[in-house]
This record gives C-alpha cells, sequence and structure tokens, in this order.
C-alpha cells in the first residue's frame, strides 16, 4: 500500500489498465471456444446492479457508508455467474436462455437501484463507461488482487478448462469434474468483470473481453497463438485508449473500445491480404 501511494492518478490508471488488458483476453479466448462470449455483457449489468446497490446503501445509513459499490458490484458478479451456470443446468436444451434472463433480470434492478439512489451524473457516467482518473488507491489495490486470483485459477484449472471448452462430454467421460471446474471458470468470468468495470466502464467492459481475441483468430493458427495475440491486442487496446483519452479529455472505455475496433479491422485487412497473395 505504501508503494501504491507514491504513484499519481495517471500511473495508478495505466497499471490497472494493463492488468485488465491482460488478464481480459486470456478469459475471452476461453469464452470464444466455448461459444458463450456474450455472457461478459449479462455479467456486466448485473454488475451494475450491485454497484447501484453498494451506492444506494453507502448514502442510506451513516452506518453504512464503509460500502464500497465495487465490493457490492462483485458480490453480485459472482451470484449472477453462479445463476448462469444453475439456468444452463436447468435449461439444458435452451442453455442460450440464461444469458438474457440475467441481463434483463440485471438491467431492471439496475434501473429500479440507480433511481434510488443519490448518485451525481458524474458518478454514474465514471461506472458505465470508465475513467482512469478516478481510480483510487484502493481501486487499484482491488484490481491488482483480483487480478491475481484470476490468474491463479486459470494456471490451476488450465489444462481441465481446455478440455471442457472443446469437448464437455469427452472431459466427463475423462473423469475430469466438470461441474466443480464450471464453478470456478463461473467465479473467474466475475472476477474479470468486476476488476474491468472501473477503467473500461460497465457497458464497454465485454467489448475488451471479446475485441482482442476476435482480432487474434484472424492471424492465429493455434488456441495459443490466439491467445497470446488477444493478450498483446488487449495492451495495445488500452495503452492506445488511455493515451488518446487523456490527450483529447474523452471517455477511457469509449476509447479502448475504438482502439480495439481499429486493431480488428487492421487484422482483417491483413487475413485478406494474405489469403490474396495465397
Amino acid at each position: 500500500m505504501e508503494i501504491l501511494q507514491q504513484l499519481t492518478f495517471l500511473e495508478r490508471g495505466i497499471i490497472a489498465g494493463l492488468i485488465i488488458g491482460f488478464v481480459c483476453p486470456l478469459l475471452g479466448a476461453f469464452l470464444l471456444v466455448r461459444r458463450i462470449t456474450i455472457i461478459s455483457e449479462a455479467l456486466s449489468h448485473i454488475t451494475l446492479t450491485g454497484i447501484a446497490a453498494g451506492v444506494f446503501l453507502s448514502q442510506s445509513a451513516l452506518w453504512l457508508g464503509f460500502v464500497n459499490p465495487l465490493y457490492t458490484g462483485l458480490v453480485f458478479s459472482l451470484a449472477g455467474s453462479l445463476l448462469v451456470e444453475k439456468l444452463r443446468q436447468i435449461y439444458k436444451h435452451f442453455q442460450e436462455l440464461a444469458i438474457p434472463i440475467i441481463l434483463s433480470s440485471g438491467v431492471g434492478l439496475g434501473a429500479i437501484l440507480i433511481s434510488m439512489s443519490g448518485g451525481s451524473y458524474n458518478e454514474w457516467y465514471n461506472y458505465l463507461f470508465g475513467s482512469i482518473v478516478t481510480v483510487t488507491i484502493g481501486d487499484l489495490g482491488f484490481i491488482i488482487a483480483t487480478g491475481i486470483i484470476a490468474l491463479i485459477i486459470l494456471s490451476a484449472f488450465y489444462k481441465e478448462l481446455l478440455s471442457i471448452s472443446f469437448d464437455q462430454e469427452f472431459a466427463k467421460t475423462s473423469g475430469l469434474k466438470v461441474t466443480r471446474i464450471n464453478f470456478f471458470f463461473s467465479v473467474l468470468i466475475a472476477i474479470v468483470i468486476s476488476m474491468s468495470m472501473k477503467v473500461v466502464g460497465i457497458l464497454l467492459v465485454g467489448a475488451m473481453v471479446t475485441l482482442p481475441v476476435a482480432a487474434s483468430i484472424q492471424l492465429a493458427k493455434s488456441f495459443r497463438q490466439v491467445v497470446i495475440l488477444g493478450i498483446i491486442f488487449g495492451e495495445l487496446a488500452m495503452i492506445g485508449g488511455i493515451y488518446f483519452s487523456y490527450h483529447l479529455n474523452v471517455a477511457t472505455g469509449g476509447m479502448i473500445v475504438v482502439t480495439g475496433v481499429t486493431i480488428l479491422l487492421i487484422s482483417v485487412l491483413i487475413k485478406r491480404f494474405r489469403t490474396g497473395l495465397a
């Protein structure tokens, strides 16, 4: 904490962005293989409900002033991820229903709680679209801690997650505890979504999960290359977005997404150029 206190507001934002730019594409690669990248959108909206709940609680009574919206957002994101997994088990033949159910529930509850809370326009704007200048020491500590937890989960279950992502039925017959591993994967998704919302913004966090990976599959020839290129593109999008948002005085999350889209378009053009040469 002493080291973090010596950082300027811009340095805190850059460090937070670099961590997010590394972890988000790493998760996105597994979501891509599972064909459930849209789950990031659902959980981001349920995270908004958690943030609104945290703001409402902190303002409703003096003794609840210690409540941090980031932590309540994480709690709701964890609950949402577990509910998605439970709904996928309930609707075995219509598993895609789980995501819109959680997404619509998050939007509805979030709208009610936002209307009940007294948060300012700027406060909600920063939560929705991200801002590097508002990353506090506590926020950076939260991002670092959750980033470490996410990497530990990925490292511990990498092979199992890879097997389940490509062929879940084969993984079951191989003796893997699919339900338990899917539980940890759901926790991982919730952690990554909640850690990213401060810099990228709740409405745009799904883009950091999908855009770098979408760009990487245009050029990659293996899953390992998808992961490596996705991380590289994620960091480029993050650095470029932070740089231009700071100098142009525009929303950080929006500029990060625009940079990611630009990288995606360039990768598509490169692939077409290679195909034309072949």
